[in-house]
């Protein structure tokens, strides 16, 4: 599905191929709602994050702990960031492009 097998570099970790080398579907046809999907995924790292984060440090008003876990949480996210980016593209495609309208047929099947 991606041109690139590696996340590295990233300035091409989401090329795509232009069609699907199994079915001929045409792979950079959607407008691409992958933004939205990837700010789904990181609002859900933040939220999962919150879930280790409380029960070992604790969060409190009262002190910076606040802080401390908006740091934490920053980082984790930005460092995940070209995984999200992959697995929200992939997401979208999933569930958003009609695979099998460009259907190649072989000669061989019929």
């Amino acid at each position: 599905m991606f041109a690139n097998k590696s996340i590295f570099p990233l300035g091409k970790c989401l090329a795509l191929k232009d069609e699907c080398e199994v079915c001929g579907q045409k792979m950079k046809s959607e407008s691409n709602n992958g933004g939205g999907i990837n700010y789904a995924l990181s609002m859900l790292l933040f939220f999962l994050n919150l879930l280790w984060y409380w029960p070992i440090f604790g969060l409190s008003y009262k002190d910076n702990s606040v802080y401390y876990y908006l740091t934490a949480s920053t980082l984790v996210v930005v460092l995940a960031q070209p995984w999200l980016m992959r697995i929200s593209r992939m997401l979208y495609l999933y569930l958003y492009v009609n695979f099998g309208t460009s259907r190649r047929v072989k000669t061989e099947d019929i």
